[in-house]
């Protein structure tokens, strides 16, 4: 039975004919995105585990004991780099970050010696063996994925006090974005998806501003607390809604709130580079009078 295509080229809703659909284009919004790292190696580690708990079930109870555990230990560890390589790809977008609170790249290369370990032991081999093969095992995967970062990162010049205070904010803002995310999925439109991914990449812009320069921490403030919640606490609201109702007019006010909010992030953030850019005028200026003044003239 055909089925009607709604669409930006579909034929008037009002029409009754009924046409074969053309295959829909999912426009996505890439801005703002990098490719993931290391993905395929985490999905090789994610499926190498499971390989082996297939197995298990044909050999003693001590052996196959052993190799579950190992199994299991393996799997922790790959969820660990998953998470860590998430972790440290936010760390390096940012200019001002704190280091992870849990290093999961080094947690995730010591589970996988011991789980390669116990692997192996359960293999019939020595504890001695079985341990230096651990031990290999954990130097080849720290080689291979690197370790997390150990320092927060800031700004020369800046006080720790400051870029302390500005990557708690965007870390803040960054956990609303991602609950965004979480609550649209339930709406279940693609739509209104790629619609939410555009406004966070305009808000993350703001972020990026705010820690080239901290001082702009003040004059966002606003955007970064009180509005990014109102975005969020609506967009929860909405998905809860519209996934019931499906009803048009919500989705049409949704999608105007979202119009509304990218245009004022978008604009503070352009008004906060030209603070910026005024502030170095002004120390140009400045620079240039007590120059002159000391008969260190400079041609402009």
């Amino acid at each position: 039975m055909g089925k009607r295509y709604g669409g930006k080229f579909s034929p008037d809703p009002a029409s009754t004919e009924v046409t074969a659909p053309e295959a829909p284009t999912v426009e996505a919004s890439f801005r703002g995105r990098a490719p993931a790292r290391y993905g395929a190696r985490i999905n090789i580690l994610f499926i190498l585990p499971l390989l082996v708990m297939a197995t298990v079930f044909f050999q003693p109870v001590t052996e196959m004991i052993t190799d579950i555990a190992g199994g299991a230990v393996l799997l922790l560890a790959a969820w660990l780099l998953r998470d860590g390589v998430r972790a440290e790809d936010a760390y390096n977008e940012r200019k001002v970050a704190r280091r992870p609170a849990i290093p999961r790249k080094i947690f995730s290369s010591v589970l996988t010696g011991l789980g390669v370990g116990l692997l192996i032991f359960g293999g019939q081999w020595t504890v001695l063996n079985a341990g230096l093969v651990g031990v290999l095992a954990a130097a080849l995967h720290a080689f291979a994925f690197g370790i997390d970062p150990l320092r927060d990162k800031g700004l020369e010049g800046v006080d720790h006090f400051q870029t302390d205070r500005v990557a708690r904010k965007i870390e803040e803002a960054e956990a609303m974005l991602s609950a965004m995310s979480d609550a649209i999925l339930r709406a279940g439109d693609r739509q209104l998806e790629t619609r939410v991914e555009s406004f966070q990449a305009t808000a993350r812009e703001m972020f990026r501003t705010v820690e080239e320069d901290p001082r702009d921490l003040t004059q966002a403030r606003k955007y970064l607390t009180v509005y990014l919640k109102g975005a969020r606490d609506a967009t929860v609201k909405f998905a809860d809604l519209y996934a019931r109702d499906r009803d048009p007019a919500v989705r049409t006010d949704y999608v105007a709130l979202l119009d509304d909010l990218e245009t004022n992030f978008a604009a503070r953030t352009k008004r906060l580079l030209v603070t910026d850019r005024s502030d170095l005028d002004v120390e140009i200026e400045v620079l240039r009078d007590r120059l002159n003044r000391d008969n260190l003239h400079i041609e402009t």
